[in-house]
């Protein structure tokens, strides 16, 4: 099993953590990653567009011009697709669902990869607690500062007022719960920055 240092809120390292090797160290399979952004995106469209179709668009009740003689096609209606302000041809009436099915096996194999692929290019910081007693954001974004530390997915185990609140306004910083952990934030920010107890949540949870 690989190890992963274990660190201070004042970057002083207490121990060391063995992982396991089948959740932050196996192959990166970036097919799946991609799959599991799209079904992600996907799930988050509200599907409430509503076009016209020829049939609601206001007005083209009256045939644009007679049928013959004009040296024109025939016509029966201004309100077709082709027309400007005509309706939209085969056109979304709401209650759309864009949602893309993926196998909860696939789901965790994406999101161990995207866990280790991030181990992998170092981008995995893991402290013993990050409360620092009190809410304080200039006090929290200090911390990230001395970590050179400018975009970063905070994980923790537990629901903390103090780390939660210190963090919400900083640019570029998402705090999140273990079981919140996700592949397109994993790759939206570059920094995962995690407790010990989260990451041993992680692992239970992905280890099933």
């Amino acid at each position: 099993m690989a190890k992963i240092s274990i660190y201070d809120i004042n970057q002083n390292q207490v121990s060391e953590k063995e992982i396991a090797d089948s959740v932050f160290a196996g192959e990166v399979k970036n097919h799946l990653v991609h799959d599991m952004v799209r079904y992600q995106l996907a799930a988050r469209r509200q599907g409430t567009v509503g076009n016209k179709n020829r049939s609601a668009v206001r007005g083209g009740g009256k045939k644009p011009y007679r049928q013959k003689g004009t040296g024109n096609a025939r016509q029966g209606c201004n309100r077709a697709p082709h027309y400007v302000g005509g309706g939209v041809a085969f056109a979304a009436t709401g209650n759309e669902n864009y949602a893309i099915k993926l196998n909860r096996k696939v789901r965790k194999a994406a999101l161990k990869s995207a866990l280790a692929s991030k181990l992998q290019k170092e981008q995995v910081l893991v402290f013993d607690s990050l409360d620092q007693g009190k809410v304080s954001t200039k006090e929290f974004a200090a911390f990230l500062n001395r970590l050179g530390v400018a975009s970063a997915l905070v994980v923790i185990s537990e629901d903390n007022s103090n780390v939660m609140l210190s963090a919400r306004n900083i640019p570029n910083v998402k705090v999140v719960r273990a079981e919140g952990v996700n592949v397109y934030d994993l790759l939206k920010y570059k920094n995962l920055i995690m407790t010990e107890a989260a990451v041993s949540q992680l692992e239970g949870a992905l280890s099933q």
